[in-house]
């Protein structure tokens, strides 16, 4: 309950305009609220593209980041153009009732390469009393993502588009957001305003493209980030290009009966045996794969649909059933094993056990009657148009592909996006000195990012800013302002319906707040079951680089130091010449 105090102090200190909602969201009202001119050099607002639209008693239920609740709220849109460059930039900007307001913005990201979550982010701001923006980054509208105009009509990359992706779009909707909401709400002079930041995946990647560049945040609340840009996308195809190696692709029942028996396996190594994987460092060190071969599978026939992550999700399948067999053991072990090259030096990690293999996911061909390679339409993109500057997100076959073409095009994609889409400056000095905060969390069994990049980032950080330190005194100093945690069991920025019992913490954001506003630094971040017949159920987790542990019949782990866990999650990718952060 430690959040509600810091949300009671931050309401006590409310300035907001003596008006009501009604009348806040008429489009005269907000449009004498603009940002004044000069708010950002080279930024010119169009005072007549407001519009304000009123939304009463809407229901936040379900949230993967906010708690149920319902929240009325006005959105207000304006659009901007960059002085001389001729484009329009869109952002909107989700407004509380005055009387809820409680001085607080609150920046959002996307997800895959939308810049954007839509409503269900910034709705979710306007439950913490805060007014919520989101833009469009210049892309065309709400809906488009970045790259539709990603190359420009010369087939060279619009470099513009890229900066605005980068960071530039997410900085200039805060700047602009925070003026905007002082405006609005009559925060007075002298009257402390807290700016947040909230996102996941792509949205995390932004999160901290905004923690490396700029002051402007007094608090973010980052999950499972997309940088490293270039090892990440391309680790998207590793899978499909191991499968094409070792020449043989697995039905996903075959891959799961895998995934599941790992779980079974690795599930009680933390203590409890509840269907989650809370150790998969226990289960790297303890788990045979090559046990699971001769394990009999089935999965009944599927018309598809449903969506789904990765290559073939979502597809119709026949039915399947068989015993894993030592080929299908040999993919997942090369896949677990991370991009190496042909010399054998690391490139980039890959998921931990437990994690499903999306990555791998092999589509039907109903004249052949066999599985076949399914080229991820994620990873292509990142080859054809990102790197290639084709206008295609279609890699149409990995004939010739090795893992030293993976390494090379990783090179490539670093060299031309270091200092837009890499996102991974450790020097956090600044935004330390500022005084804000990070709250950064990393689904463990997450079949997207792998865990492991966060973990690698944390530590680049922590030997960066305190390298004559200790590990624990340079541990200490850094969760001065910035804590990780790994979720036990959880996929990509969610709940895991293959281990339904892990929580998710769907209140980072109120604990954020709580070490921003009330000084209470989170110890264990509070989790909350999402998913099956624990739905509701209240956990929680463990700092990094401490690790759970359950005795006796605890609900609540004791976090404990393993040295020998901890170093299975250090990598020394020397593939490359140069540090990967």
């Amino acid at each position: 309950m430690r959040p509600n105090v810091a949300l009671t102090i931050a309401a006590g200190f409310s300035t907001a305009a003596a008006v009501t909602l009604e009348e806040l969201c008429t489009t005269s009202y907000a449009a004498s609220k603009l940002p004044a001119t000069g708010t950002y050099q080279g930024i010119t607002i169009d005072e007549n593209s407001v519009i304000t639209t009123l939304t009463s008693n809407s229901a936040l239920k379900d949230n993967t980041f906010y708690p149920d609740a319902a929240v009325s709220y006005c959105n207000i849109t304006f659009s901007y153009t960059h002085d001389g460059r001729g484009d329009l930039v869109h952002v909107a900007y989700f407004a509380p009732d005055p009387s809820t307001f409680q001085n607080r913005f609150l920046a959002t990201g996307g997800g895959g390469l939308a810049i954007n979550s839509g409503a269900s982010s910034v709705s979710g701001g306007v439950s913490i009393g805060a007014i919520a923006g989101l833009t469009d980054g210049g892309f065309g509208s709400f809906n488009t993502q970045a790259d539709a105009h990603f190359l420009l009509a010369n087939g060279t990359v619009n470099w513009e588009n890229v900066y605005m992706f980068g960071y530039q779009a997410i900085h200039e909707m805060t700047v602009l957001g925070k003026a905007f909401t002082k405006n609005l709400m009559a925060v007075e002079n002298g009257t402390k305003m807290y700016a947040y930041y909230q996102g996941c995946s792509e949205g995390g990647r932004e999160g901290w493209s905004q923690v490396q560049r700029f002051e402007e945040l007094d608090g973010a609340s980052i999950g499972a980030p997309a940088f490293r840009y270039a090892h990440q996308q391309i680790q998207h195809l590793y899978s499909n290009v191991v499968e094409k190696t070792l020449n043989y692709f697995p039905p996903p029942c075959e891959l799961q009966a895998i995934v599941n028996a790992t779980i079974k396996f690795c599930d009680p190594l933390d203590g409890k045996t509840d269907g989650v994987v809370a150790r998969s460092d226990l289960c790297k060190l303890k788990f045979n794969i090559n046990s699971t071969i001769g394990t009999p599978y089935y999965c009944a026939a599927s018309t598809g649909g449903g969506g789904g992550f990765g290559p073939g999700a979502g597809q119709p399948t026949p039915e399947q059933k068989g015993n894993v067999s030592a080929k299908a053991v040999a993919v997942a072990s090369t896949i677990l094993s991370g991009l190496h090259d042909l010399q054998g030096r690391q490139a980039y990690f890959s998921y931990q056990p437990a994690a499903t293999f999306a990555d791998a996911r092999t589509k039907y061909n109903n004249a052949s009657g066999k599985w076949e390679l399914s080229i991820s339409g994620l990873g292509g993109e990142f080859v054809t148009r990102y790197l290639w500057l084709q206008d295609t997100s279609t890699l149409t076959s990995l004939e010739g592909v090795t893992y030293d073409t993976m390494v090379d095009w990783i090179y490539g994609l670093w060299q031309l996006y270091e200092d837009s889409l890499q996102t991974t400056w450790p020097d956090l000095s600044r935004f330390q000195a500022s005084g804000a905060k990070i709250l950064h969390f990393h689904g463990e069994s997450d079949d997207s990012i792998p865990a492991a990049s966060s973990v690698h980032y944390w530590d680049s950080v922590r030997t960066t800013l305190h390298p004559t330190l200790s590990y624990n005194d340079s541990t200490t100093a850094l969760q001065s302002f910035y804590r990780l945690f790994l979720v036990p069991g959880a996929g990509h920025c969610g709940a895991n319906t293959g281990q339904p019992n892990g929580g998710w913490p769907q209140t980072s954001m109120q604990q954020l707040i709580a070490w921003v506003e009330g000084g209470v630094a989170p110890e264990m971040l509070n989790a909350t079951v999402a998913l099956g017949a624990n739905k509701g159920q209240s956990q929680r987790i463990c700092m990094w680089p401490l690790r759970p542990v359950y005795s006796g019949n605890a609900t609540v782990p004791d976090c404990v130091w393993d040295e020998k866990s901890v170093e299975t999650w250090r990598y020394e990718l020397d593939a490359f010449k140069l540090p990967v952060y």
